[in-house]
């Protein structure tokens, strides 16, 4: 069967991110009122074949854990679509 993964991979809540501090200063400064935080992530898409979904689930977190998140400075969660 074949799925598509749709992954997002967040800095941590509890770290400091410079890029979307940088962001929120930058709509501030627009007059973008009302911002209050920014943080910035990525968007993974993947489409994978598996013959359960079980299986995709468990090829999915493991790409996440192994290469497509940092786990001491990130986290992610995923969607799992049957197409």
């Amino acid at each position: 069967m074949n799925y598509r993964a749709e992954i997002d991979v967040m800095p941590l809540k509890e770290l400091l991110d410079p890029q979307g501090k940088a962001v929120a200063h930058g709509l501030q400064k627009m007059n973008f009122n009302g911002v209050d935080d920014v943080r910035i992530g990525k968007h993974i898409t993947i489409k994978l074949s598996a013959n359960t979904k079980e299986e995709a689930q468990t090829q999915v977190e493991n790409a996440c854990k192994k290469l497509l998140a940092n786990p001491i400075m990130e986290g992610f969660k995923f969607e799992l679509i049957a197409e």
